[in-house]
C-alpha cells in the first residue's frame, strides 16, 4: 500500500494478530476493532458492557491521538456486541463519549468476540 502509515501507539493494546492498531491512508484513518483490553496488562477489564465500553474507547481515544485525531474527527463506526441486551448500556457510554459528534454507525450482534469481550468497536476518521 503506498501513501499509507501504519499507527502503533503504547497506550492502546499491541495488535493480538497480523494487524495493525490503525492505517492512515487517503486523509483519513483506519482503526482496527478495539475490544476492552487494558493496554498494561493486556487482559480484558472486568464489569460490564458499559465498563467495557468506556475502556475500549480510551483504547480508541490512544490511537486516534497518534494518528493525529480525535473522536470529533470520527465519520463512522461499527459497534460489534456479543449480545443486542447490552445495546441500551453500550450506547449511553457511546454518546457521551461523542458528545454531541454524531458519526454514522452499524451495530451488529456478532455470534462471539474476542478475548470473551461483550463490545468491539472500529472506527474511521477523517484528518484535518
Amino acid at each position: 500500500m503506498t501513501d499509507s502509515k501504519t499507527i502503533a501507539v503504547p497506550n492502546a493494546p499491541k495488535a493480538i494478530g497480523p494487524y495493525s492498531q490503525a492505517i492512515v491512508a487517503g486523509g483519513f484513518v483506519f482503526t482496527a476493532g478495539q475490544i476492552p483490553l487494558d493496554p498494561a496488562t493486556m487482559k480484558l477489564v472486568e464489569g460490564d458492557v458499559a465498563a467495557q465500553t468506556h475502556r475500549v474507547f480510551d483504547n480508541l481515544e490512544a490511537i486516534l491521538a497518534g494518528a493525529g485525531a480525535t473522536l470529533a474527527d470520527a465519520v463512522k463506526a461499527t459497534v460489534y456486541l456479543a449480545d443486542m441486551a447490552d445495546f441500551a448500556k453500550m450506547n449511553e457510554v457511546y454518546a457521551a463519549r461523542f458528545g454531541s459528534h454524531r458519526p454514522a454507525r452499524s451495530t451488529t450482534q456478532a455470534a462471539a468476540l474476542p478475548a470473551g469481550a461483550r463490545v468491539e468497536i472500529d472506527l474511521i476518521a477523517r484528518l484535518r
